[in-house]
Formats: structure tokens, sequence, C-alpha cells
């Protein structure tokens, strides 16, 4: 049988990218032209995806409201894994680039939530909410504020339906695993159980950044994950970290991973997709959940 290389696969003209010179074959590989993942999945690079659960799922519920710290309405989701009503701890899902609040419906955490308890994890909600589509979740030059809204807005309404807020667990994916690393390096033990970070967003240098992502250098070394006291902050957490090896932000989260001593998570197999957050997704909520409830 023949095996397919990387190299082969353009060369054959699979239609990915068009046949090339090594130089162009780079460019693709190392994610500077449009087709990267396309190519990875052909490969078998970047895994299947599992999909959602076959199980029944608790309450979903959505409201709105004025956020005074993002200056605009707001949508949040409580998702409660099946069982009865009563007081909860809570993980906070941080969304990520592009997405909203239904993000963490779509990728299917409430059937995932469900299908954990019923396999013995202790109950926890999993609350999502708005943070923007490109705010890298901290307090922008503009006013807009995700991480205030959260702490100021967020938790207390969640005080007032009887939740449990004392100490709470955070997790997101891609940029809302950044924002769940930057958020826990600064609330600290005090107020986090466990974070919990696929895939996250990190950068090595404000130049490496996204456009957008921060509002100048100085906005990047006030919020750099990777910063020395965001470290030794995070240090005194329990953290776990997942990364596919595919993922263009591979490189960085192996520092990142080696620079916390190498917690719980891994850089495996897979890509920056829904695919690689979903075969992560039990073991992060079993990590979350023996945290919440010790």
């Amino acid at each position: 049988m023949r095996v397919l290389t990387r190299r082969g696969v353009l060369l054959g003209g699979v239609g990915v990218v068009a046949a090339a010179a090594a130089a162009g074959y780079e460019m693709v590989q190392h994610g500077t032209l449009p087709g990267r993942y396309q190519l990875d999945r052909i490969l078998g690079a970047c895994g299947d995806d599992p999909g959602v659960p076959d199980a029944v799922t608790g309450p979903v519920v959505a409201t709105s409201f004025a956020s005074r710290y993002r200056k605009r309405t707001v949508r949040m989701i409580v998702m409660r894994p099946p069982g009865p009503a009563g007081p909860l701890p809570v993980v906070i899902m941080l969304h990520g680039a592009g997405g909203d609040a239904q993000s963490a419906v779509s990728l299917g955490y409430p059937q995932y939530l469900a299908a954990a308890v019923k396999g013995g994890m202790a109950p926890f909600a999993a609350v999502s909410v708005d943070g923007g589509s490109s705010s890298y979740w901290h307090r922008r030059a503009d006013g807009d504020d995700p991480p205030g809204m959260i702490v100021h807005e967020v938790l207390p309404r969640l005080s007032r339906q009887r939740y449990e807020i004392r100490k709470i667990g955070l997790t997101g994916w891609s940029m809302g695993g950044y924002g769940a690393l930057l958020l826990a390096s600064t609330l600290g033990p005090s107020r986090v159980a466990a974070v919990c970070s696929s895939s996250p967003a990190v950068f090595g240098a404000y130049p490496a950044a996204v456009p957008g992502a921060f509002d100048g250098p100085a906005d990047f070394a006030a919020n750099d994950v990777s910063s020395p006291g965001r470290l030794a902050a995070l240090r005194r957490l329990p953290v776990r970290i997942d990364c596919g090896r595919d993922d263009p932000f591979a490189a960085q989260d192996t520092l990142l991973r080696h620079d916390l001593g190498n917690p719980p998570g891994s850089i495996s197999d897979g890509c920056h997709d829904q695919a690689f957050w979903r075969r992560t997704l039990p073991a992060e909520l079993a990590f979350l959940g023996r945290h919440l409830s010790g």
C-alpha cells in the first residue's frame, strides 16, 4: 500500500494546495498560507471529532443583562447537569475568538457535563458568557472589561441564584484558554479552585500576537501569562493545559507547560480545532470536578 507523505500529497495534486515548490510547501506547513489544516486532516494529523455524547442534559438557562463593565447587553448561559436542584459550585467557561456564550453549548458542554456526572464526577454548573469576539479577555483601552464583568457582575448574579462562588473553576479554549489562565493568575488560589486551558492562544512577544489582540506593547506586557509574576501565581494553583502537536500555539504552549513544571494535560496529537477540544473535554471536566469537590 502506498503511504502518503506531506510532500507526496502536494506533488500528487490532491487539491489542497497546487503542486508547489518546496518553499511553498513549507509556507503551508508552518501556517503562513491557507490550507494547513486541510492538509493535516487529509494526512490524519488532526484526529477524529468524537461528536457530542448521547446524554440527557440538565437545564440550560440563558439570560441577558446590561453590563456596566462591557458597556453593552451580554448573554449568560448556565448549564447544570441532571439531578436535584440546589447549590452547586461553578466553572466559568471562556469562549474562543469569534465566539460568544452560545459557543460552549454548540461545542457540547451540556452533554459532556451530563455524561461526566453520570460517570461519577461531582456535579458543578458550567457558565458561559459573552466576552467579545476579539477582546482576549482583558480590559481594553476603550474600556471594554470582560474580566471585570465576570468578577463584579456574573459571579454576584450566580451568588444570588444560590450557586457557590467562594472558589470557582475556570476553563476555556484558544483565546478563552489564554483568558482562563490570565484570570486565574489575577484572582489566585483564594478565589480559584482549578483552571483548565485547551489550546491556549499564548504569544511569546507582542509582535507575534494576532493584530488587535492587545492595545500595544505595554498592554501585552501587563497581560502576558508567561511573565514571572503570573507564572508564580499560576504555580500556586491546580493547572491543566492541553494542546495539539499540529496547533500553531504548540511551541509556545510547550514552553508554558515547562515553565509551570509540566502540569497535568499534555501536548498530544491534534490541531487547533473543535475535534481536539472535544477529545480533551472529558479529562478536563474530571480535573475541574475533582478540585471543586475537594
